[in-house]
């Protein structure tokens, strides 16, 4: 048998036509074809999937009970394959706490770095701190009035699990008689047993003294004691008064305040040891944010100013007796604009009168009243009810006007003040942490350290600074180590993936990607290229599902799936290199590289309404301040490499400031000045790839609104009628029609203890979710159960003389979606595709000519060929007077874009201002903008020709 090559037979996973396929081994491998052909079906559920099952299999019974049983694909057989390693982008990390630094596992290093050679300073003076001597731990004790009573205590376990057996006996052995365990007393004499699962603090009593004129030397021996027992740590429990620790290690003289001994822990944000004891280590608050409850100054009260749950105006409500008495004491009506309002009537609005009582009216048709009663404000009451609510529907409702705010102890830092204070080469952990990965890799080679710290630390700069370096190599050194790992997009987050697998250096391993160049600059995929190149070079097969025209290029072998999507694809269509996609006749990826096929770019731009709309003073995140003007009726790119702004301008700054000036949304905008022009726009719509749906409930169909069309035509059959069934019977959600058994899922959930749940079609209705009389209606022989199995293609001719349904149906079809099942699962749609249906549903509106769109990264997951199905849809919404706003770094959409804004130069610190605008053309002559650089040749070679 060959070793070099991997020989796949008889794959049918999904759509698959029983392909049989033999790929090189230890080679860089790229698996194209239009979205929907059968790609990942092939990479991932085929060959990932069987490498991965074998490695498990080839484990012990005990490891694989842990690890969850997989599935056998639908494949014959597969010859050659390696333990296999998927890096796609469906595992960003969505935990608040997780972090590139932890993510990366270079915030372990560095807090082991700092743990070892890190130099402590007192947080309120910032001296450095030594170590305390017996005889300053005395001094500081005597201190305290004559008479207090404390007791000196000797902590042997801090923060540990088990029962602590072991020590309670050495403490009766050495002739103690009481111990402070968890802080409560007990006699060592009774028997005392510990939870062994949670973590302990055990304190030996060592003495219980009183100061006085005698005391000094009891004193001094009884702490030696202590010392002796913990290693250098005293803790003083003074009777009534604030616990004192003292450390042989570390503490400030002046200040009184010592440090425990410097270990890892302390400076982990996830350990109570280390964390923030305001926020526990999240850096922010959820709190009620007043400009969310009033977001529009100009109205008044009776206008509807105030947004918040119980707080909305109404005629005899409980709040309008609260605004008239407020009204009363400041001085204003309820038809006063809040903008005319003191700022003394807003606060006491929003924060209450601080224990005043205030008059109030209450009248009723039951009669009248006067109470005196105190207000605690809107704000303070939505914070309360937040907290004590057992309701999520309430949790949820007040959770619109709330928002992340800095934590005041911390601020945003996340560590106690004392883990702050520790510092290597003048910073602390996290000012290191908040710098860009270029900004570290410089810090780290220009630090100074003593001959002693360079001994100690040197093993350990090494690892961060490869690490770091690896970073850099995928174009990640606009990130900062601090940045939460659930900002990252989709390819952020598969980068980081790949520069942590670089670093673990393994060789022999099959690696199995998911399109690694997304949300990348033309700049930058060369750095990416290298990097995959360099995975090889150690001795790896990569497969990479890829659209990228320049990885395919510098591919090894490439692999064409198709010819068409879903049902028309899942055949191996051209296999070999470049050159031979190239001369295959059925490709349609060779027919776009090879230049038979191209997106054009067109002959003249369009000139728009002449309207705009203009962000005054941008300055979230990297924004430097810039001001930038959104031309009205035109298709427009936002360009820039990794890191520049881009999203910070649209996603952070336009879309949320339209949303919530034209929309009535509630999130908070990032920091801008004004936006003006908004009169020219009626509203604004976001099309992201975020899911349809989260249940398996959800389905095109569903999402675009033509089911409940569809179960409308199915009421109007002859036999529904017989039977008196209206559209709700049709429905796989509610009671009546739909298969009980399954509750209209058509799956089963089965708990598996040890195993993974498994999903089985359901025995009663065979996975169609009704019940037998419901799928008995049929309309053109086809029951409901039918209709949803059908493709949109299909769906699209049957329905072809039902116009309201064809219409929905078209516009599917027109974005190319022709392949996707009605009822296919909203779980199971890419987020190209879920892009795409949200699309559709945009383009079956009846239009107003004057809405804004705003798309991040459209292009994603799209081969050419829809991508330029994409943009004949993108240009149907302009030319229907509409402007669209695309974030975008695919060059084919960029060549068509009417105006362009190019931010830069750099990524990080280094970005954040405009450096280009205007057409294609006019930004191509900009020798500052990169994206001008690589754009010039690509107009050239796709200029129409007369």
């Amino acid at each position: 048998m060959n070793n070099d090559k991997i020989v796949i037979k008889g794959a049918r996973e999904h759509n698959l036509k029983n392909v049989n396929l033999t790929i090189p081994r230890d080679k860089l491998i790229v698996m194209t074809g239009l979205s929907g052909s059968g790609k990942s079906s092939l990479a991932f559920d085929t060959i990932y999937a069987d490498g991965q099952r074998r490695y498990m299999e080839s484990l012990s019974s005990y490891a694989r009970q842990f690890l969850g049983q997989m599935e056998k694909p639908d494949v014959d057989d597969i010859q050659g394959l390696s333990p296999a390693i998927s890096i796609d982008q469906k595992t960003t990390n969505r935990n608040p706490r997780s972090t590139v630094g932890t993510v990366t596992e270079i915030y372990d290093y560095l807090r082991l770095l700092y743990a070892r050679i890190g130099v402590p300073h007192c947080p309120i003076c910032g001296r450095v701190i030594s170590q305390q001597t017996v005889d300053q731990m005395v001094d500081a004790i005597l201190a305290l009035p004559k008479g207090t009573k404390f007791q000196v205590l000797a902590p042997v376990v801090r923060g540990r699990k088990g029962t602590q057996q072991k020590e309670l006996e050495a403490a009766r052995r050495g002739g103690y008689a009481r111990v402070r365990i968890d802080g409560n007393l007990y006699d060592l004499d009774e028997e005392i047993s510990l939870e062994k699962n949670k973590k302990h603090t055990v304190e030996i009593v060592v003495d219980r003294l009183v100061i006085n004129d005698t005391v000094q030397s009891r004193l001094a021996d009884s702490l030696e004691t202590a010392i002796a027992l913990t290693g250098g740590l005293v803790t003083i429990d003074v009777n009534g008064g604030e616990e004192m620790q003292f450390s042989q290690s570390y503490a400030c003289p002046d200040h009184g305040i010592s440090i425990d001994e410097l270990e890892p822990r302390m400076f982990s944000f996830n350990n109570p040891f280390g964390a923030c004891e305001r926020c526990t280590g999240l850096g922010t608050f959820m709190r009620v944010d007043p400009e969310l409850i009033i977001p529009n100054k100009d109205l008044s009260i009776r206008e509807g100013a105030i947004k918040a749950s119980g707080w909305y105006y109404a005629e005899g409500s409980i709040s309008e007796m609260y605004y008239k008495g407020l009204g009363k004491k400041y001085g204003f009506t309820l038809d006063t604009p809040i903008q005319e309002m003191s700022a003394e009537a807003v606060n006491a609005i929003l924060y209450g009168t601080g224990g005043e009582r205030i008059e109030m009216h209450r009248e009723n048709e039951f009669g009248s009243g006067r109470y005196l009663n105190e207000f605690e404000g809107i704000v303070n009451n939505l914070e309360r009810r937040f907290r004590e609510t057992s309701s999520e529907w309430m949790k949820e409702e007040i959770a619109t006007v709330m928002n992340g705010v800095e934590c005041p102890d911390c601020h945003g830092k996340r560590l106690k003040p004392t883990s702050l204070a520790v510092t290597v080469g003048g910073v602390n952990i996290s000012d290191l942490c908040e710098m860009s990965v270029r900004q570290e890799l410089n810090f780290i080679n220009d630090i100074q350290l003593t001959d002693q710290e360079h001994r100690i630390g040197d093993g350990i700069l090494k690892e961060v600074r490869e690490r770091l370096g690896f970073l850099q190599s995928v174009g990640l050194d606009y990130l900062t180590l601090a940045r939460g790992a659930s900002g990252l997009s989709g390819g952020e987050s598969q980068r980081i993936r790949l520069a942590t697998q670089i670093g673990s250096a393994l060789t022999g391993v099959l690696y199995v990607l998911d399109e690694p160049s997304i949300g990348l600059h033309q700049r930058d995929n060369d750095k990416l290229i290298a990097t995959l190149k360099r995975l090889r070079d150690l001795g790896n097969t990569l497969v990479v599902v890829e659209h990228d025209e320049d990885t395919m290029r510098q591919a090894d072998y490439i692999v064409d799936i198709g010819p068409g999507a879903g049902v028309h694809g899942g055949e191996v269509v051209a296999e070999g290199s470049v050159e031979d996609i190239c001369k295959a006749p059925r490709s349609i990826t060779g027919a776009y590289l090879s230049g038979r096929k191209r997106i054009e770019v067109p002959a003249t731009r369009r000139k728009g309404n002449g309207k705009k709309l203009r962000i005054v003073g941008a300055a979230e995140n990297n924004l430097k301040n810039v001001n930038v003007d959104i031309p009205l009726g035109k298709m427009i790119c936002v360009t820039g490499v990794s890191g520049s702004g881009k999203s910070s301008l649209i996603n952070e700054i336009f879309y949320k400031a339209l949303a919530m000036e034209l929309n009535g949304a509630k999130r908070r905008p990032g920091k801008y000045k004004e936006i003006k022009g908004l009169e020219n726009v009626d509203k604004v719509i976001g099309i992201d790839q975020a899911p349809i749906g989260r249940t398996p409930r959800s389905n095109p169909a569903t999402y675009t609104g033509v089911f409940t069309d569809i179960r409308n035509v199915f009421a109007q059959t002859q036999d529904a009628k017989m039977r008196g069934y209206g559209p709700g019977r049709f429905s796989f959600n509610v009671k009546g029609g739909r298969c009980e058994a399954c509750e209209g899922d058509g799956i089963v959930q089965i708990e598996m203890h040890f195993l993974p749940d498994i999903f089985v079609p359901c025995e009663v209705c065979k996975g169609a979710r009704y019940n037998r009389e419901t799928l008995e209606v049929k309309y053109k022989d086809k029951s409901i159960a039918d209709v949803l199995d059908m493709t949109v293609e299909e769906a699209c001719t049957f329905f072809a003389n039902i116009p309201r349904i064809h219409r929905k149906l078209q516009t599917l079809l027109d974005v190319g979606l022709g392949y996707i099942k009605l009822g296919q699962s909203a779980t199971t749609l890419s987020g190209g595709e879920a892009q795409r249906v949200k699309l559709a549903l945009e383009l079956a509106k009846r239009e107003t000519g004057q809405t804004v769109y705003v798309l991040d990264e459209p292009s994603t997951g799209l081969h050419v060929a829809d991508v330029h199905k994409l943009i004949t849809v993108l240009d149907r919404l302009v030319d229907a007077g509409n402007t669209v706003v695309i974030i975008e770094h695919n060059l084919d959409i960029i060549k068509r874009a009417d105006h362009i804004i190019d931010l830069g130069p750099e990524g990080g610190d280094e970005g954040g201002t405009i450096v280009a605008t205007g057409t294609p053309e006019e930004v191509a002559k900009v020798p500052a903008s990169y994206t001008g650089k690589y754009l010039g040749p690509i107009l050239e070679r796709d200029r129409v020709t007369e």
